[in-house]
């Protein structure tokens, strides 16, 4: 079981009062200790009812964030990246911008050996867009190119 050091820092987890910002708000997402570092492990959080904002027209995009990660010494706290996503609602920006903003924001705050964010939007104007973006620490360079390659191949 985690000890309260531990659990520092995670004040969203369990609270009851919860507020939902209307717009992008990278100041909700929390960490917590990684209690394995050593270990090459991945982590995979899917988020299937994302949604944010043509910044030309106003109209609400909807898409699928998926995000893969290798920890290093933080991890993501769950319900924050839940209220952190949920943030992009009203938030104007295209699906590739969303996808490096989110990317960028959880490297900053994590520091991951590596990371990647997929986007899997639905058709507009009949054409679906998936963009994908990644990180690597220098010990995790292969793959991240691997994983590029990869992702070109779809």
């Amino acid at each position: 079981m985690r000890n309260e050091e531990e659990l520092q820092g995670v004040t969203l987890l369990g609270n009851q009062h919860t507020a939902y910002q209307s717009d992008y708000a990278p100041e909700v997402l929390e960490t917590f200790v990684n209690k394995h570092p050593d270990n090459e492990y991945l982590v995979t959080l899917d988020c299937p009812e994302f949604t944010s904002l043509c910044p030309k027209t106003g109209q609400p995009d909807f898409g699928r964030i998926i995000i893969r990660y290798i920890p290093a010494e933080r991890m993501v706290e769950s319900k924050s990246l839940k209220l952190y996503l949920f943030s992009f609602r009203n938030h104007g920006d295209f699906h590739e911008d969303c996808v490096n903003i989110i990317m960028k924001d959880l490297v900053k705050l994590m520091s991951p050996k590596y990371l990647e964010v997929e986007g899997v939007f639905n058709p507009r104007g009949g054409i679906r867009i998936l963009p994908f973006a990644n990180y690597a620490d220098a010990n995790h360079q292969e793959i991240r190119q691997h994983r590029l390659v990869a992702m070109m191949g779809k």
